[in-house]
């Protein structure tokens, strides 16, 4: 319509100008990321390579020694080995470690922190920052990380999308908070008894406590609300908000993660450890563990077996 005057102005072109986002370090290639679960006379003898690696105790004692120099790690501990950084270690204290092992390349001068400040202990918003890395490791290869089959890295078909790009922002974010532990003072954690804990959390801490300790009891969900004066719904609720399992389900998988270790213990035979953990019989027991892990308690020992003397034989098995 020529008679609006609006029709008549000339479009104006703006001007925006551009900022380009600075990239102190960045990675782009992994080598290795597994889960493992080692023998309790797990050792490693030793080597190096012209790439990173970080190993995260996520159960037991580690030792190693970096260029000469001996460190021990507890659970949640994680140490770097750097580039050409000769390195070794193994399990300590007769202790059945799991271990979670990423090597990468990164050629960012902000790395060389790693090599002055090698060992960490992984705080509240790191270790969740860790746990997001994990779960985007679960997520991305076939097979899974924490599989017995996992040798070398295999894109998984259908993974979620983005699964590997968070790899590696989880993995950077994670760096970054450690550099700048330099620059920031850590705030002292606020002591226990000033902490106001809600109701719900208080029930699933102390419920908890009571299924590890009593792992030998077939526990049901009536007994637990008995012993703790609490209703099923109250229970229930309480346990999936801070676990995000029901109570029996996290049980179980209690049992079993109790189980691996005294098979990689190798103290008990599998009848012993039905017996130590509850369940009725050897077969029932041995059921139990094949839902959960995939495996027969028999396949989950030689695997465990096979795999450390592949690791031990040269750098995790690259082959």
């Amino acid at each position: 319509m020529s008679g609006c005057p609006w029709s008549q102005r000339s479009r104006s072109v703006l001007s925006y100008e551009k900022f380009e986002l600075r990239e102190e370090l960045a990675i782009r290639r992994l080598i290795t990321f597994f889960y493992r679960e080692m023998p309790q006379d797990y050792f490693f003898a030793g080597e190096q390579h012209d790439f990173w690696e970080i190993v995260y105790v996520d159960k037991g004692e580690w030792d190693v020694t970096v260029d000469g120099a001996p460190f021990h790690l507890e659970q949640g501990d994680l140490v770097f080995y750097g580039p050409n950084e000769f390195h070794r270690g193994g399990a300590a204290q007769k202790s059945t470690p799991n271990v979670i092992i990423i090597t990468f390349e990164c050629d960012s001068p902000a790395m060389k922190y790693f090599a002055e400040h090698r060992v960490f202990r992984l705080d509240e918003k790191e270790r969740g920052i860790f746990s997001s890395l994990v779960k985007a490791g679960l997520e991305s290869f076939d097979p899974p990380i924490d599989s017995p089959k996992m040798r070398k890295l295999h894109r998984r078909e259908g993974s979620p999308f983005g699964s590997e790009q968070l790899i590696r922002n989880h993995l950077e974010n994670m760096l970054i908070h450690f550099i700048r532990r330099k620059h920031v003072p850590i705030a002292p954690e606020k002591p226990a008894s000033a902490v106001k804990e809600n109701k719900e959390n208080v029930i699933a801490s102390e419920v908890l406590d009571y299924l590890k300790a009593n792992m030998a009891e077939d526990l049901t969900v009536d007994e637990l609300c008995r012993r703790f004066q609490v209703s099923r719904t109250q229970l229930k609720t309480a346990f999936r908000l801070q676990t995000g399992q029901g109570v029996l389900e996290a049980f179980n998988h209690m049992k079993i993660e109790r189980a691996k270790v005294l098979i990689r213990e190798e103290r008990h035979n599998y009848t012993e450890i039905a017996e130590m953990l509850g369940y009725s019989s050897i077969h029932y027991f041995s059921r139990q563990f094949k839902k959960l892990t995939n495996m027969t308690p028999t396949e989950y020992a030689r695997s465990v077996k096979l795999r450390a003397l592949d690791d031990q034989s040269g750098c995790w098995d690259l082959s």
